[in-house]
C-alpha cells in the first residue's frame, strides 16, 4: 500500500514538472512570437540600453541636446540610404551599389551645374533621374534576367563607381563655389536650432521619409505585395502579384532614394566629391541587419533600420567621448551584426 502511495506521489510530481515545463515553454513561445510580430523591438531595446550605458559611463557630455542631435545628424545619410536598402532586402535581395549610385547622382548634379552651366533645378532633376536609372538597371537584371541580386549589384557597384570617377575626372567641386553659385545644392545642409539641439533639413527629410515608407509598407496594398514577394515569390505570383514589376519598381525606387541621398550628401559635406560615401553600402546593410530586418526577405520594419543606425551612432559617439580607441566601435558593431543574424535565425526557426 505504501509503495502505491509513493508511486502516486511520483506521478503527481512528474505531472507538476511537465506542467511547469510546458508553462515555461509557452512563455518562451509567446516571447518569440512577440519578436516575430514586432521585429523592431530588439533593436529598440538595444538602443535604449546603449543610451543608458553610455549615459552612465560618460555622464553629462553624452546626455545633452547637442550630443544627442549630433548622433542624428551623423546618421542622416545612412538612414536615407538604409531606407533604400530596406526596400530591396525586404524582397530577399540586396543592393551593393547604393553608395555608388548616391555619389554618382551627386556628381551628375554638380557637374551639370558647373561644367555645362545648366540651371541648378534641372541639374538636380538629372541627378535624380540618374539614380532612378541605376536602380532600374539593377531591377531589370534581377527580375527579367533572373540574375542573383548579390552578383548584379556587385557588378553595377563597380560600374557606377568607375563612371563617377571617369566622368568627374576625379575632381572635387569646392564648397565655397557651390555656396556662391549654386546654394540650392546645399539645401539639405541648412540648420535649424531648437534650444541646444541642432537639426539639419537632411535630418528632417530622413525622418519624414522613414515615416512615409513605414506607412506605405504597413497600410497600403503595395507594401503588402512587397512583403509577399520577399516571403515567397512563387506564392505571390500565384496569388496575382506582378512579381517582376514589383522587383523593378523596388530597385528603381531604391535608386531614386539614393539619388536624393546624394543631394543630402552635398549639403552634409558642403562639396561634391567622387570619393565621398565610400562605405555607404556597408553602413546601410549594417543598419538594416542590426535593425532586425531579415536578409531572407519578407520580415522586418523600416523603424528597426533607423534604430540600427542610431545604435551605431550611439556607439561611435559614446566610445569617442569615453576616450576609447575607434577600433572598439568596429569590434562591437561586428558583434552586434552576428548577434542580430543569430536572433533572426532563432525567431524564424521557432516562430516563423
Amino acid at each position: 500500500m505504501a509503495s502505491a502511495q509513493e508511486f502516486e506521489k511520483v506521478l503527481d510530481q512528474s505531472d507538476k514538472n511537465v506542467a511547469s515545463f510546458e508553462e515555461q515553454d509557452s512563455a518562451l513561445k509567446r516571447f518569440q512570437h512577440f519578436l516575430h510580430s514586432s521585429p523592431a523591438a530588439v533593436p529598440l531595446i538595444v538602443l535604449i540600453l546603449s543610451v543608458a550605458a553610455f549615459g552612465v559611463l560618460v555622464g553629462g557630455k553624452f546626455f545633452n541636446a547637442y550630443s544627442l542631435t549630433l548622433i542624428i545628424q551623423q546618421i542622416a545619410i545612412v538612414g536615407i540610404v538604409g531606407a533604400a536598402q530596406t526596400l530591396v532586402i525586404l524582397t530577399a535581395g540586396i543592393d551593393l551599389s547604393v553608395g555608388a549610385t548616391m555619389v554618382l547622382s551627386a556628381v551628375i548634379m554638380g557637374q551639370f551645374t558647373f561644367r555645362y552651366g545648366i540651371p541648378v533645378p534641372i541639374s538636380i532633376l538629372c541627378g535624380l533621374a540618374c539614380g532612378s536609372l541605376c536602380g532600374f538597371i539593377n531591377g531589370w537584371l534581377v527580375a527579367h534576367m533572373r540574375l542573383p541580386p548579390f552578383i548584379v549589384t556587385l557588378g553595377t557597384w563597380q560600374v557606377y563607381n568607375s563612371i563617377k570617377y571617369i566622368y568627374s575626372r576625379n575632381e572635387t567641386i569646392r564648397g565655397q563655389d557651390i555656396e556662391e553659385q549654386a546654394p540650392l545644392l546645399q539645401l539639405f545642409g541648412a540648420q535649424l536650432k531648437v534650444g541646444g539641439a541642432v537639426f539639419t533639413l537632411g535630418v528632417i527629410f530622413m525622418v519624414v521619409l522613414v515615416i512615409f515608407l513605414w506607412y506605405v509598407l504597413n497600410y497600403t496594398a503595395w507594401g503588402r505585395r512587397l512583403y509577399a514577394v520577399g516571403d515567397d515569390p512563387d506564392a505571390a505570383d500565384l496569388s496575382g502579384v506582378p512579381v517582376k514589376r514589383m522587383l523593378v519598381m523596388t530597385y528603381t525606387l531604391s535608386g531614386f532614394i539614393c539619388a536624393i541621398a546624394g543631394w543630402v550628401l552635398i549639403g552634409r559635406i558642403g562639396s561634391v566629391s567622387p570619393t565621398s560615401g565610400e562605405f555607404a553600402n556597408i553602413e546601410s546593410i549594417t543598419a538594416v541587419v542590426i535593425g532586425g530586418i531579415s536578409l531572407f526577405g519578407g520580415r522586418g520594419s523600416i523603424l528597426g533600420m533607423i534604430f540600427g543606425a542610431l545604435i551605431v551612432g550611439v556607439f561611435s559617439l559614446g566610445l569617442r567621448l569615453f576616450g576609447a580607441d575607434a577600433q572598439w566601435t568596429y569590434l562591437l558593431i561586428g558583434v552586434l551584426i552576428i548577434a542580430a543574424v543569430t536572433v533572426d535565425q532563432w525567431i524564424r526557426k521557432v516562430a516563423g
